[in-house]
Parts: structure tokens; sequence; C-alpha cells
């Protein structure tokens, strides 16, 4: 199972999404939330780096360790992603806002952590390429 297939299981499970049709709407709320460089997959290093830039980087660091993953809050959910931005997905997803801010604060740090073997993104940011590019985030 991929990440995005991950992603889409544990928010639409969630969510009590269960047909395939739920799933893809699913989906591409997780790809505008979550995506890359044309909203396609999910950008683990700008999640990282945003949580990061939001003074959560020892959660990050929780979540990408091999131990156990800290808790992420609603309103640092909220903080990370923005109100508006959240209400938009919910509206899409024809959930209720908190409904999907459980889902995230759920799926977000078992996203992250199953994609980062022993604390590393290196494989799943697509190698070094991908971890430069992470890096120049960083620094903008």
């Amino acid at each position: 199972m991929d990440i995005m297939d991950l992603a889409t299981d544990l928010l639409g499970s969630k969510l009590g999404n269960s047909a395939g049709a739920d799933n893809d709407l699913v989906k591409t709320v997780i790809q505008n939330l979550l995506g890359g460089s044309g909203g396609q997959g999910i950008d683990l290093g700008a999640l990282v780096g945003n949580l990061q830039n939001s003074g959560l980087g020892e959660l990050a660091a929780s979540w990408l360790g091999d131990g156990s993953n800290d808790a992420i809050s609603t309103s640092q959910i909220e903080n990370i992603f923005g109100s508006d931005k959240l209400a938009q997905a919910a509206q899409q997803l024809g959930a209720d806002q908190g409904d999907l801010l459980k889902g995230l604060q759920d799926m977000l740090p078992q996203v992250v952590d199953k994609s980062s073997s022993g604390g590393s993104l290196l494989d799943s940011v697509g190698g070094l390429s991908g971890l430069a590019s992470m890096a120049s985030k960083f620094l903008k």
C-alpha cells in the first residue's frame, strides 16, 4: 500500500467513507491539503517543514523516529493548514470541520511515521534530489 492509499484509508475511515467514489474524493482533498507540485501525491517534506516552521519540530521528530508518535492537537493542525483551507476541505467532503480535524489528527502522525524508516524520509522524498528540494524549502 502506498502512502496516498494509507492516508486515504485512514482519513476516509474516520469520516465514515468506504465506497470507492468517496475514497476518490478523500484522495483529492488530501492532495489539495498535502500535495506536492501540481497537487499530486503527498509532499512529506513540505509537511515536516511546515511542522518545523510552526515550532513543532519536536513533534515532527517523534513521527519520524522509530518510537511512539506524539499527538498533534486540532488547534495545531488549524495553525499549519489554516482555517479557510480546512473549511473548504470539509465542505468538499460534506463533513463537519471538527470531524476532518480529528481525522487529520489521527492520519498525519501515522502517514509520516510509516513513510520514514529509522527517522529518514530519504526514500519517500525521492532520494537525494528530493531531499535537496526539501532542504531548499526550509531555507526560504
